[in-house]
């Protein structure tokens, strides 16, 4: 376990949780193993599983989270390194729930690294959005060539008091570069929680949105078309389209509730991982 540490928080927030999970995945022995893991408190991991007997090289790890969800101020960091060779799928055991930040939004800054021949597929359940919270989520990702890449991230609006109070706003940023340091995609954007929740909100009658990146090259990517339908089937909402610089594919869910949106991204997901990794996802024990 890493050394738990408080950093210092912006004036006015108080103290805040400043945490730096780090995994280092390498092919060993026929198949994927931890070489390092630093997880200090609020996160957890299990074991590497074996779920695919005809795949013994896939390792499937779940990401939990020990303290509830996210809270005010809160600065948590995620790093992930896939080495030559390895295959690893990361998920999460549920959603997380992010609480009222006031004035002070917390931030999740998820890095990756992913080098020539290795595959990673992060997929964690939605976020669930609790009325006022604020949230940034800082996604960057670097890869070698031949690395085939899936990474996703949703986020769902929900009030436990049935009241429909909406959360404050929510920053997504994505950056995709080569180990040459060459950007390959770059993207930012803020969302309002109260113009989301408004009638004239661009996301129409739907309360929840995920996006997914496909990064690989082009003979390994999932058809556009199938990715839609898999998604449509679940009553979603899905438009995917190829990413600048032919770095992959990006899909756009929408989606009534978050419930809708897990399913309806796992479809996506499933699509994506059978294309880059040869095989059907393993059902994920919950």
């Amino acid at each position: 376990m890493g050394e738990e540490v408080r950093g210092a928080s912006p004036e006015g927030a108080g103290r805040s949780r400043h945490r730096q999970a780090r995994l280092v995945f390498v092919r060993g022995g026929g198949t994927t193993v931890l070489s390092q893991q630093v997880v200090p408190y609020p996160f957890h991991i299990t074991r590497p599983f074996r779920m695919y007997p005809d795949h013994p090289d896939i390792a499937t790890l779940y990401l939990q989270s020990a303290s509830g969800g996210l809270y005010r101020a809160d600065r948590l960091g995620l790093d992930i390194t896939a080495r030559p060779g390895s295959r690893a799928h990361v998920t999460t055991q549920s959603a997380t729930v992010v609480h009222d930040t006031g004035a002070f939004a917390a931030r999740q800054d998820t890095r990756l690294a992913i080098a020539s021949d290795a595959s990673l597929a992060l997929h964690p359940d939605p976020m669930i959005l609790f009325p006022d919270s604020a949230l940034d989520l800082d996604t960057r990702i670097v890869v070698g060539p031949d690395a085939r890449v899936i990474v996703s991230e949703g986020f769902a609006s929900h009030d436990p008091t049935g009241m429909g109070r909406p959360f404050s706003r929510i920053a997504l940023s994505l950056r995709v570069e080569t180990e040459d340091g060459r950007i390959l995609v770059n993207e930012r954007s803020t969302l309002d929680g109260a113009t989301l929740a408004s009638p004239a909100s661009p996301m129409g009658a739907y309360a929840a949105y995920g996006s997914m990146v496909i990064l690989g090259s082009v003979d390994c990517r999932p058809d556009i078309g199938v990715l839609q339908v898999a998604a449509e089937g679940i009553g979603c909402l899905c438009g995917a389209s190829p990413l600048p610089n032919a770095a992959g594919l990006a899909v756009r869910v929408l989606a009534r509730n978050g419930g809708v949106l897990s399913t309806g991204m796992d479809a996506v997901f499933a699509v994506a991982f059978a294309a880059l990794f040869g095989c059907a996802p393993a059902r994920r024990r919950k």
